[in-house]
């Protein structure tokens, strides 16, 4: 390359050499980022302990007591070193507070409980795929892990809909696990809102 070449190209070695390391260590799409250990991606639920299975029975028997109050069958519960620290049901129509989600009173419940604004090192269990609401309460908490049984295709806001942790506007984003429990966690949406077309 003639000396002309070479100062004309000068310039813009440093971006090109950035280039090539950027290729070379990338991560494949999905591994965790250890700078970013905030922002995992979603993990598939393959096979999950008898223990996570007995926190998302205990969200379902939140739901369970919520759809006998009349509410909306969804009931969430907060775990903390294995141990449950705040556990609530819809009680939207019994509050009449539109907020009243399963999730938000969980946490709002394991806040008070633990006498913190963030439950870093708290999972979540609930039973259906959390809004868009719920979704930005779990990011504020810096929730650590999300587990859910059913998926919501009208309402959610993890898997479906604005899929709300991938945004960039999202601070925190949990590690994900769908699909716990489902069969279960949407037989119960199920039955309630059958029996409520029945005329």
């Amino acid at each position: 390359m003639s000396g002309i070449g070479r100062r004309t190209l000068a310039p813009f070695w440093p971006c090109l050499y950035h280039r090539i390391i950027v290729m070379k260590t990338r991560k494949p799409v999905g591994a965790r980022n250890e700078r970013c250990p905030d922002r995992p991606a979603k993990q598939s639920l393959a096979i999950m302990s008898e223990r996570k299975r007995s926190f998302m029975e205990a969200a379902l028997d939140e739901a369970r007591a919520a759809a006998g109050r009349d509410e909306t069958p969804v009931g969430a519960i907060i775990v903390r070193e294995g141990t449950i620290v705040a556990r609530a049901g819809n009680e939207t129509r019994a509050l009449n507070d539109p907020t009243a989600h399963a999730e938000i009173l969980a946490i709002r419940r394991a806040c008070a409980a633990l006498g913190s604004e963030r439950l870093s090192g708290c999972d979540l269990y609930v039973t259906l795929e959390p809004c868009a609401m719920c979704a930005a309460a779990i990011s504020f908490a810096r929730i650590r892990r999300l587990y859910f049984g059913a998926s919501d295709e009208k309402g959610g806001a993890v898997e479906t809909g604005p899929r709300f942790f991938s945004q960039s506007t999202c601070h925190h984003a949990p590690e994900v696990y769908s699909g716990l429990a489902e069969t279960d966690c949407a037989e119960i949406l199920r039955r309630f809102f059958k029996g409520k077309r029945v005329p």
